[in-house]
């Protein structure tokens, strides 16, 4: 068998990129003459933008650190032993870029046993361990507390999680099996599946006190001062630490059962994290923290060489790094500054776009529309959204007032615009309508102001034809709704100049959005695939393959809502205009539904009634559709809809919609909220063998967004 020094030495040279984590030792007399004590201090040497992670060197750090601590506690020069971090990070998990190098199912069980094995040590050590979580704590940082004998929280730490199965993996330092045991397996589940799956949800410190992960919860400002005192009084034995009995009966099980369902609903069997962690919890119930570590091992070991975390890790890399420095974005010193903007219409999208732009640039934003009643309402809806803010303590007194004072609404678009930097539009999708506002506004505005548009499918250059300055003219087209959805496709029609181009990159920036480049192209990114995927359910279905078996079709893909239920948050009439716009630009490949064309006419809201909870064909559109006697099975679906969509995004590269497939699976994650799993779609299209089978090769080279060869 192999030591763990010798394990980690071994990992670690896989990964001669790792950003090492230090383990200072200092001792000094703990308050209240309750003994001298040994506090680790994790820190990577850097500030906190750079939070501190664990790979293997950082591992054998803190085993080298506890050999000095365990010999001064089996010698009783030491009462206790204190874990830490640096300021405002506890530490953030394993370093995933270490995790992508590895290539063999042998260097992946070494990662898993050495945290294992260097972390059991704090649990046995002949004094007892404390954990103070001081800042954000995330994978592998919360479970290096799990094995501590008490933990105390900061008031302020902000993020406190694990992560792992959102990204594809399962807590494999001991989180599955510890943290039941230590909250009961239902409050375990909630942390480790259902907040991984909502969208890596975040824990604050009060939140991880009142779950019961932290003893005691102290204020941010002496944080460690105040758990030194409270760790005094735990070892001279005057504050006594009961937990409550954790129930190992019937409430177990039914935390796992509730666990799978959150998992089929999220992801619907379709990436493994989640149930392999479900599997590792049902099976701590009896205890056994050993088989609980050895579970871990071997469950991390086979997720790290599967594909489905390397397309979690690729998607992570996406919106953490590519969403934040876009491919293509001019110098942003050609920026101009933006002191008001302006927004065309008062509808609820242009309100939604008006409190977006109040809330981050906090400068003047007038409203116009084309009469007083919809200006009031949409300045109405804005000072609700600023009182609910309020209401939730999210703002004070004086920033809500000083919100509401900056947003205005005026008839006069010569009296609105005359000074706006900035002005966007959000009226009805017709290009003669946005041609004639984009005129008003030109003869009004300055000459240096942005004239951005919102639209989802029409030509921004087209849109620009007609004016004396199409330069100026900018697509900044968000999605649905404004305040969840990061992505903002940012579209350069064939006149728009850097300045203006560089000017809506930085005011992306700054309403902290994901902004992707994208060419002129009919509906752009997101609605083009969408509209392929989408047409292609439509098109089997009017052939005449049921509605339940075409929306049962793509289930395995786990995405966020079925294909029709999502034609239903659009809106069925929106989809059409989509459909028939795309139509126009590509009649061989997208087409018109006569059936979604009635269910247009005759007014349907959708496909589905919700009277008994879940949703089901409505009858009146059941009558309405006419199909043909073609049936398709599941599988024959999901072919058809998958190959659309990769000869689909096959075209849009060969065209430089984008520049290269990454940013089309960054668009679908951050306008569509498509899976990490999936890695937005071109690694699943590769690893499932349908780009070589539509288009002859694969749209990532091997070893992005999968196992190095």
């Amino acid at each position: 068998m192999s030591t763990t020094a010798e394990l980690l030495k071994g990992a670690a040279e896989l990964f001669p990129g790792e950003v090492v984590t230090q383990a200072h030792v200092r001792h000094f007399d703990l308050p209240l003459g309750a003994g001298r004590f040994a506090l680790i201090t994790l820190d990577n040497g850097h500030d906190h933008t750079k939070p501190t992670t664990l790979g293997p060197q950082s591992l054998a750090n803190i085993d080298a650190a506890l050999d000095r601590v365990e010999k001064e506690a089996a010698d009783g020069e030491i009462v206790g032993v204190g874990v830490t971090g640096k300021p405002f990070i506890f530490a953030v998990g394993a370093d995933l870029k270490g995790v992508e190098l590895l290539k063999r199912h042998e260097d992946a069980l070494a990662i898993g046993k050495g945290g294992h094995d260097v972390f059991k040590r704090l649990s046995k050590l002949a004094v007892p361990t404390f954990a103070y979580y001081n800042g954000a704590a995330m994978g592998g940082g919360v479970e290096i507390g799990l094995h501590c004998t008490y933990r105390t929280v900061s008031a302020a730490l902000p993020a406190f999680s694990l992560p792992e199965v959102f990204l594809g993996l399962v807590p494999g330092w001991g989180g599955c099996t510890l943290l039941p045991n230590l909250i009961g397996a239902d409050k375990a589940v909630s942390v480790i599946i259902e907040n991984s799956l909502n969208q890596n949800k975040q824990l604050k410190g009060k939140q991880v006190f009142e779950l019961g992960i932290a003893d005691a919860i102290f204020e941010g400002a002496d944080f460690l001062e105040q758990s030194l005192i409270w760790t005094a009084s735990v070892l001279k034995g005057e504050i006594e630490i009961e937990r409550p009995a954790i129930d190992r009966g019937e409430a177990w099980d039914q935390a796992v059962e509730r666990g799978r369902f959150v998992a089929d609903s999220k992801v619907h069997g379709a990436a493994p994290a989640a149930y392999r962690a479900l599997d590792i919890i049902a099976a701590a119930k009896n205890g056994d923290l050993q088989q609980g570590y050895d579970a871990e091992d071997q469950a991390l070991a086979d997720l790290i060489m599967g594909g489905e975390l390397r397309a979690g890790i690729y998607a992570f890399n996406l919106v953490q790094k590519r969403g934040k420095r876009p491919a293509g974005a001019p110098d942003k010193s050609l920026a101009r500054p933006v002191t008001k903007v302006g927004v065309v219409g008062a509808g609820l999208m242009a309100s939604q776009l008006a409190l977006l732009f109040l809330r981050r640039l906090e400068v003047p934003v007038v409203l116009t529309d084309i009469d007083q009643e919809r200006i009031d309402k949409g300045v109405g809806y804005v000072h609700a959204e600023i009182d609910k803010l309020l209401g939730k303590g999210r703002i004070n007194q004086d920033k809500a007032n000083r919100l509401k004072a900056l947003v205005t609404g005026v008839l006069d678009k010569a009296e609105g615009f005359a000074d706006a930097d900035f002005v966007i539009e959000a009226v009805f999708e017709e290009m003669g309508v946005k041609q004639q506002v984009f005129a008003e506004v030109e003869a009004v505005a300055p000459a240096h102001a942005i004239l951005a548009t919102n639209t989802s499918s029409l030509s921004v250059t087209e849109m620009a034809s007609k004016l004396k300055h199409p330069e100026r003219v900018v697509g900044f087209h968000f999605f649905n709704p404004v305040a969840v959805l990061p992505l903002l496709e940012i579209v350069r029609g064939e006149r728009t100049d850097d300045a203006s181009l560089a000017t809506a990159f930085g005011v992306a920036k700054k309403l902290k959005k994901t902004a992707v480049l994208v060419k002129d192209a009919p509906a752009f990114v997101v609605n083009r695939i969408l509209t392929r995927f989408m047409g292609e359910i439509q098109n089997v279905i009017d052939e005449g393959t049921p509605v339940e078996t075409a929306e049962k079709a793509v289930e395995p893909l786990g995405l966020p809502m079925s294909p029709l239920v999502l034609l239903e948050l659009v809106g069925p009439a929106i989809g059409l205009h989509v459909s028939e716009t795309l139509h126009g630009a590509f009649p061989d490949r997208f087409t018109v539904s006569p059936n979604l064309k009635a269910v247009v006419e005759a007014g349907k809201r959708g496909f589905y009634v919700y009277d008994s909870g879940k949703p089901e064909l409505d009858p009146e559109v059941a009558a309405l559709l006419k199909q043909g006697d073609t049936v398709l099975t599941e599988e024959q679906v999901r072919a058809r809809v998958l190959d659309a969509v990769a000869q689909e995004i096959g075209l849009m590269l060969d065209e430089g919609v984008v520049a290269e497939a990454q940013d089309i699976d960054l668009c679908l994650i951050t306008g569509a909220g498509w899976p990490f799993h999936l890695g937005g779609i071109t690694p699943y299209l590769d690893r499932e063998g349908v780009s070589e089978r539509v288009n002859g090769k694969r749209f990532l080279a091997p070893g992005v967004a999968s196992v190095p060869a």
